[in-house]
């Protein structure tokens, strides 16, 4: 794709996220109109204007206080998953590699529900990310250590089921952390485990902001970099690059943005799966223009997700992580559906 089209790809993408972000502040049990919604943005922004006569401070409460920052959350978690996602699948040469299904989300939320369960009151607001990124990285390493061959090649194959494996050995850990904890802590922390939005508050965002944009920023700086990857270490030698410390680095950022996304909403799957799947269709496999529309599509994608999941069945919410998995699973079976010879 060329550099126009690029460009207008992703405005429409743009632009239509900060549509469908102002109007899912609308949604869920108690409904708002969207012009109240705007004016209580506007004012929040502007504290200098009137307050709008005909807003309530319910109301106002409904959309500054917790529909918009879960709003915000949800678009960043659909965009760091979705790219994350992308740079996996270029980085093992897979197309089925992503945080979820590599054991880089189980790794986390060993180190979350850890925290979350044991350790809440001792580690403080900075603890429950650290170690969600801790977990992330440990497991990720893990993948690749195991994954590796007595002639010590590292191949697509092997890391995907490396992966599957480590992740199935990690959902045990957290299942026996649960276990052996009191109910009442057992119970939040399967709910948290199935992924949501529900604790999201302006306190919560900072650390996830910073990382995930932060995090995109250098996966974009970088990319031309990352896509010599997909031709083999020794071709990416002799362009320059040194695919041992580009895969650290790659370990790290993509570690970090994880360990954030999944201390703030628990374990969301297949955003980093199916999403890059459908820019790789519109844009090609370059991950300078993969990365933008992934990011772009996936938190359009993830913010719509959360409506549904609090609006579907309201006032009862149902878990973001079970509505990923019905749609991406589906999804999926269409896609190697769509793809089979027979």
């Amino acid at each position: 794709m060329n550099r126009s089209r690029l460009l207008g790809l992703s405005l429409i993408l743009a632009a239509a996220l900060a549509l469908s972000a102002v109007a899912a502040v609308g949604f869920g049990a108690a409904r708002v109109p969207i012009p109240k919604v705007w004016a209580v943005v506007v004012h929040e922004l502007w504290p200098a204007l009137a307050p709008p006569a005909d807003v309530s401070r319910a109301e106002r409460n409904i959309v500054w206080e917790l529909r918009l920052p879960r709003v915000l959350l949800s678009a960043l978690a659909g965009a760091g998953l979705a790219a994350v996602g992308a740079v996996l699948q270029v980085l093992t040469r897979n197309p089925l590699a992503d945080p979820y299904l590599f054991g880089v989300s189980a790794g986390a939320s060993v180190g979350a529900v850890t925290v979350l369960l044991y350790a809440g009151a001792v580690a403080g607001m900075l603890g429950l990310p650290a170690a969600a990124f801790l977990g992330a990285l440990a497991a990720m390493l893990a993948v690749f250590a195991a994954a590796r061959g007595r002639d010590g090649v590292v191949t697509s194959e092997r890391l995907v089921l490396t992966g599957v494996a480590v992740a199935f050995i990690l959902h045990a850990v957290t299942n026996v952390l649960i276990v052996m904890a009191t109910d009442r802590g057992a119970d939040a922390a399967l709910f948290w485990m199935m992924g949501g939005f529900g604790t999201a508050r302006w306190s919560v965002l900072p650390i996830p902001a910073v990382l995930v944009v932060g995090g995109l920023l250098w996966l974009w700086l970088r990319a031309e970099t990352v896509n010599t990857l997909a031709l083999g270490d020794d071709a990416a030698r002799s362009l320059g690059t040194d695919p041992g410390r580009l895969r650290l680095e790659l370990f790290l950022v993509t570690a970090l943005m994880t360990g954030a996304l999944v201390s703030a909403c628990g374990g969301i799957g297949f955003v980093g799966l199916v999403v890059p799947h459908i820019a790789r269709m519109l844009v090609g496999g370059h991950l300078r223009a993969l990365l933008p529309v992934a990011a772009l599509g996936g938190a359009l994608l993830l913010l719509w997700v959360d409506v549904a999941a609090r609006s579907l069945f309201a006032p009862r919410e149902i878990p973001v992580g079970i509505v990923t998995a019905l749609v991406g699973g589906t999804f999926f079976l269409w896609l190697m559906r769509r793809r089979s010879p027979v």
